[in-house]
């Protein structure tokens, strides 16, 4: 079995503040703006003035849009075009992933494969590869170097399953995961990745 770097599996994770963070962050600039409210102005009618300004002894109106009537406008309502991102540096995501990496090792889910992937886009092939490690009914992260087709077509139809770049590893997908499983290849990246360092 590979011997992991402890500068980044072995980190001594003292609080989960930034874990909570990073976490956060990811749901945030996952986030979708597409709830729209409509103004007073883009409801359709109230274009007739309800009752006279003077004389009847209830509150003027000049819409039955105004907001604080049924089926009228809605007042500082939802835009679309809302902002909800959440800014986080890199070495702050790299030391949350980091941390995550950390916390799944100390509870003894990551695994490293021997030797390399090769699938070649049969299902059956990765189903053999958990089962081999009897990991088949577990929430599986594998740690691939790239995403090549014959990866995608072996996995893709694995529902417990998700295949992410070693460059491209987050806190959210490493909490979640019951298991991680690097390939030999994508680790020699992630650790590149994680400490600054070039790939050779």
């Amino acid at each position: 079995m590979a011997e992991l770097n402890k500068d980044i599996f072995g980190l001594d994770v003292q609080n989960h503040e930034l874990l909570k963070t990073a976490y956060d962050a990811y749901l945030a600039n996952s986030r979708s703006s597409h709830a729209k409210t409509l103004k007073r102005g883009e409801v359709r009618g109230g274009g007739k003035k309800p009752w006279k300004q003077k004389g009847t002894g209830r509150a003027r109106f000049g819409s039955t849009r105004n907001p604080i009537w049924r089926h009228g406008g809605v007042a500082f309502g939802r835009t679309g075009e809302e902002n909800f991102t959440k800014k986080i540096s890199k070495s702050a995501k790299k030391l949350a992933v980091k941390q995550a990496l950390s916390l799944k090792n100390a509870e003894n889910t990551i695994i490293v494969l021997k030797e390399p992937v090769a699938l070649t886009g049969k299902t059956k092939e990765a189903v053999k590869l958990m089962q081999d490690y009897k990991i088949e009914d577990k929430n599986i992260l594998a740690v691939t170097k790239e995403k090549t087709a014959e990866i995608l077509r072996s996995t893709n139809n694995i529902p417990n399953l998700k295949l992410v770049r070693a460059t491209y590893l987050n806190v959210f997908d490493i909490l979640n995961a019951d298991v991680i499983v690097f390939d030999p290849n994508a680790l020699k990246v992630t650790e590149n990745w994680l400490l600054d360092k070039e790939e050779a």
